[in-house]
This record gives C-alpha cells, structure tokens and sequence, in this order.
C-alpha cells in the first residue's frame, strides 16, 4: 500500500518558507530590542551571521529532522487506527457471534413448535390419527415465549444502536413494576432475591419495557456472579437531590434503585470500562449488556452508578427523575385478554409494506369486529381513505407503517391525509422505537402508537381505545 504524505508540512517549500519568515520576524523583534541598547557592532553581526547560518540550515533541518519525525509519527497514528480498527471488528464478529447464537436458538422454538402444530392440525400428513390432547396449545403458546424472546433481544439491540428513544407512560407505582421483574429475572435460580420499597414512591415517566430490560440485565449478571447462590438485595426510595450531589444529575426529586449482590466482584481497576461496549469480565459474555443499561438509563434523564469489591460483592445504583404528576395508585389488575376488546365496530384501513403484517393484522381486527381494508404504501393508502370518504363509507381508523422503503411512508402520508381531512384518526406502526415519532407520537398527529411485533391484545386494545366500543 503506497504511503500518504504528511498532511500538516506536505510541501518543504512551505516549511521553508514557514521558517524564512519566522527567523526574519525574530530577527526584526531583536533588532528592535537593540535599538534600545548601546550599540556594539560585534553584537549587532554576531547575531546577524547566526540568524544566516540558521536559514541556510533550515533544509538540513526539514530533511535530516523534521522530515523523518513527522513521518514516523504520521505512520505511528496511522498503526494506531489500524489496530483500533481490528479491535473494533473483534468485538463486533465476538457480538455478531452471540446475537446469531441466541436468535438460531429462538427461531429452533418458533419453527419447531409450529412445524408440529402444523402437522397435528393438517389431515393431510397423516402424522396423527388422534390429535394429542394439549399439544397444540402447548406447542403454540412456546412459539410465542420464543417470538416474544425475540422482541426483547431485539429491542435490546436497539437500544444499544445510536436510537432506542424510550416511549415513556407514567407508572404510578414503579415498585410493582421492579418486584414482577425480580420474581421474573430470578424464577428457578439459587440466588434468593430480597426486594425493599416504600408504598408511597413517587410516579415515573418511563418505558416499562425498557426499564424491565435493565432490571433484567442487573439480576441476570448478579445470578451469575453467585454460581453457588446467594442473596441478591433490591430496593427503591425518594430522593432528593441537590446540585453537584450525584454528577451529572440536576437537583431534584428522584427514585433511587439499588441492586446489591454478594458475588465475586470486580477489580477496581475494571470498574470505568464496566459499560463500555464489548467490555465483559465473563468468557463467554459480549458485553452488550451493562452498555445497553447505561443506554437506557441515559436515555430517560437518569444516571446510573457502580461499586463493588472482589470477594464481597457488586451494587448498582439508579436514579430515575421523579414526575411531578399526581396520579392515584391502581390496583393490580389481570393480564388483559383477547376477549376485552373485541365487539369492535368501524371501518379499519392498515397501511404495511410487507404482506404478512398486512395479514396478520387484518385477521386479528376482523376478529375483533372491524371491517378491514390494507394498503401496500402511502399512496395507496392515500387513494383508499379519499375513495372510501367520497363514497359515504369513511375509514374509522388507519394504521401506519412508519418506513416504507421506497414509498411514502406513515410521517408522509399523515400529513397528506390530514390536508384532506383534518379529523382523520391515525396510529402509527413500527419496529423502530428509536424514531422520535414513536416517542412522542401526538406531536404529528397521530392518536396512538402500536409497537411491532406486536400481540393481538396489542393491536386490538390499541383500536378500541382510538376508535371506541360498539354500543350494545
């Protein structure tokens, strides 16, 4: 590979020149000086004839010394970035690794499950005689704690990209919402969870998803730093905070959440790379993970901080900005089902690139009670709403993909829809919960957000609450 030439003094006659006029400005400043001395002719051409020597050097200089030096230090910088580059793609072909891993073991349980609810159900196969009793349902309820695996890792993934904006609801009583996540994280491990919060904890603004995502991550690498077992100690508090007390916070109110676990530790030394990306103290960890924590908790205004000490144990410690809204606390209630919101009456138009979606949705509102109609991109969809209004049939609802590769996609065809008729119902669909639309959704337009993949109770609940329920 042919070598580039050093890009500050590229041309020796610009570093002589650089050098000529240096030498005659000092000359010219000293000159000045001695015309305030007594004048000493000796002086006056001894400096003169050094300040000769000095640029009838000057190209010795530039290619006995400055030549070579800055040569080495331009090839140094660039052996630096090529190393760097190398690391990079390390990391990045050790966390490809893992992703490929973890998604291949997930995709075994999707398709294998339906592979053989397929075949129980199909006649054709002439696999069963008799349909077992159980297993289909079984079958197709682990496809869907595979599927549903598959959103988390990917929403993960994310995340830890250059988006991953949080769509945040208020939760009223986030102390629920951190005790599901222990019971969950630490369901048939050893270690035995303690969990610590006060009834009258301030609400929140967060995204319940990802928030469980951090806790999520925090146990799993405490369980895993307690092989033998252990107690792993959560807890949650008010916090007030005044400034510089919890750099870079600001002052004010926030909720503290700690987790405490009594494992192997970490040396001190590795304790500023601990959410760095690709940074693990695990042999087979890919060091996503604590970074994508970080991510997440920097995202909704917080800060997250870390102790720990080889042999006791690690804390993290959280702060999440309390919301100055007052709500009342709710009780718990059950895991919504299917069967809520159907008895759904209106027309429903779905706007979706890929024919599956498109599918899949118009099955599931059917079900629910709408009439459906689906459209390809932004200009179909476009001249449906327009025919469909003019024909005294107007759609109640519209779904939007947000990207359409190659078409108009949701932001766009809103926009166009709402010149049209500016009381149109919209809401937007999409996987990418990094765009600012998915976040603040109201600000275009649009009266609700549906994230992908999405459930049935999802899509459903999302349409009744636009659109409303039949009456009778």
């Amino acid at each position: 590979m042919d070598r580039e030439p050093a890009k500050v003094y590229s041309s020796p006659i610009k570093l002589l020149a650089v050098l000529a006029v240096s030498i005659y400005v000092i000359e010219a400043l000293i000159m000045v000086l001695l015309s305030y001395m007594p004048h000493e002719p000796e002086v006056i051409h001894i400096f003169l004839d050094s300040t000769l020597l000095i640029l009838m050097l000057s190209p010795v200089l530039y290619f006995v010394i400055f030549r070579p030096l800055i040569s080495h230090i331009n090839e140094r910088k660039k052996m630096e970035a090529e190393l760097l580059k190398a690391q990079k793609l390390e990391s990045l072909a050790i966390l490809a690794g893992g992703i490929a891993h973890d998604y291949n073991n997930l995709l075994t349980g999707i398709m294998a499950n339906i592979s053989l609810a397929i075949q129980i159900e199909n006649p054709e196969s002439g696999a069963f005689r008799e349909k077992p009793e159980g297993v289909l349902l079984e079958s197709l309820l682990d496809a869907e704690k595979a599927t549903l695996r598959a959103k988390d890792l990917t929403q993960q993934l994310i995340t830890f990209s250059k988006g991953g904006a949080p769509v945040k609801k208020l939760v009223p009583d986030i102390g629920e919402l951190l005790r599901e996540s222990v019971e969950f994280a630490l369901r048939g491990s050893n270690v035995n969870p303690e969990f610590h919060a006060p009834d009258d904890l301030s609400a929140v603004e967060v995204d319940p998803g990802q928030l469980n995502q951090v806790m999520q991550n925090l146990l799993i690498n405490a369980d895993q730093a307690m092989p033998a077992g252990g107690v792993v100690r959560v807890s949650a508090e008010n916090l007030t905070l005044a400034d510089g007390e919890v750099p870079p916070l600001k002052k004010g109110r926030y909720i503290k959440i700690t987790v405490q676990d009594q494992g192997v530790g970490v040396p001190r030394e590795n304790l500023p790379k601990l959410f760095d990306p690709y940074f693990t103290t695990k042999k087979t960890g890919s060091g996503l993970g604590l970074a994508t924590v970080y991510s997440i908790v920097a995202r909704h205004g917080g800060h997250i901080a870390v102790d720990s000490e080889v042999g006791v144990g690690t804390t993290f410690t959280i702060y999440l900005p309390a919301s100055d809204k007052k709500v009342a606390k709710e009780e718990v209630r059950k895991e919504a089902t299917f069967a809520e919101f159907m008895g759904g009456a209106g027309r429903v138009l779905v706007m979706d690139d890929e024919e599956l979606v498109r599918n899949i949705a118009s099955r599931i509102l059917t079900q629910a009670g709408y009439e459906v109609k689906t459209a390809i991109d932004g200009f179909e969809a476009i001249e449906a709403y327009v025919q469909a209004r003019e024909a005294g049939a107007p759609f109640d609802l519209v779904i939007m993909d947000l990207t359409i590769p190659g078409g108009l996609g949701g932001k766009e065809t809103l926009a166009k829809l709402l010149e049209f008729d500016p009381d149109v119902r919209a809401v937007v669909s999409s996987g990418y919960s990094n765009d600012p639309i998915m976040d603040d959704f109201a600000k275009y337009g649009f009266k609700g957000v549906v994230v992908k993949p999405f459930s049935t109770v999802e899509l459903a609940r999302v349409a009744q609450e636009v659109v409303g329920k039949a009456e009778g």
